[in-house]
């Protein structure tokens, strides 16, 4: 069980929002923490303390006004700490290859393959066959809905008709290196992690997964550390220290 750090990026800013309130609607998303730096320093940060496997998540969709600002600043990312950092937001066939280039160990995709509301495989292979399957990360970032977990898309707006399980992980994982769940119903809260999911994940052991969403104390990381059976990766972003919350990231980082 390792921390992953994160930098995530909107408007061209390095930010902590409250993930259920994102949408493309003039670009908003409630916001828990504007950073004053930019991503290349927090990517020195986590290169200087050996953090391996973070996420640089671009939040804005590639016809955001904001895009290329926020592109800019994933890329002064990768810049600044190549082979420790995987990215994603909007990575497709056409630049996955191009990420990869700039510095990126992973690419993390969700809507390229979840499309339509469904688990569109073509677009799966092809961009297997582009990345190879150990650089490719599916995002299943997931929202519940009458009693089930379901994959969401575009910026976690959409619901998928792909409910998470058992078969679906072994299903994809034919494709990908590993997978990050973000729990989007609690995403940026900081109020405790959604346990039922953690659990879920727990019983997956042979999966390189990454667990995000709502954890707000060390009790909350002991408790994932129960729930997942030591297995399961972690993130933490609005409650850590360096992005205004009370969690001490020189604490957490020692998870590695």
């Amino acid at each position: 069980m390792k921390f992953r750090p994160c930098i995530d990026i909107h408007n061209g800013k390095v930010k902590q929002i409250v993930g259920g309130t994102l949408t493309d609607n003039r670009d908003f998303a409630e916001e828990n923490f504007v950073s004053g730096q930019d991503a290349g320093f927090y990517a020195r940060m986590y290169k200087e303390d050996g953090l391996t496997g973070g996420h640089v998540i671009l939040l804005n969709g590639t016809d955001s006004p904001y895009y290329d600002a926020t592109k800019e600043q994933a890329l002064l990312a990768l810049e600044n700490y190549r082979g420790g950092l995987q990215v994603g937001g909007g990575i497709n066939i056409k630049n996955a290859k191009g990420y990869l280039e700039e510095g990126a160990s992973h690419v993390i995709v969700t809507s390229f393959v979840f499309k339509d509301g469904k688990v569109n495989y073509d677009n799966l292979i092809r961009l297997s066959r582009v990345t190879g399957k150990d650089r490719l990360v599916l995002d299943v970032s997931c929202r519940k809905k009458d009693g089930k977990y379901y994959i969401v898309t575009d910026r976690w707006q959409k619901f998928t008709e792909v409910a998470l399980s058992e078969e679906v992980f072994y299903r994809l994982s034919a494709y990908c290196d590993e997978f990050l769940i973000h729990a989007v119903d609690v995403e940026g809260k900081a109020k405790g992690i959604e346990e039922e999911l953690a659990e879920m994940m727990g019983k997956l052991a042979g999966f390189k997964m990454t667990y995000a969403g709502g954890i707000g104390s060390m009790e909350d990381i002991e408790k994932l550390r129960n729930l997942g059976k030591g297995a399961i990766d972690f993130t933490v972003g609005s409650a850590l220290d360096i992005f205004g919350g009370q969690l001490p990231y020189s604490e957490i980082r020692k998870f590695k």
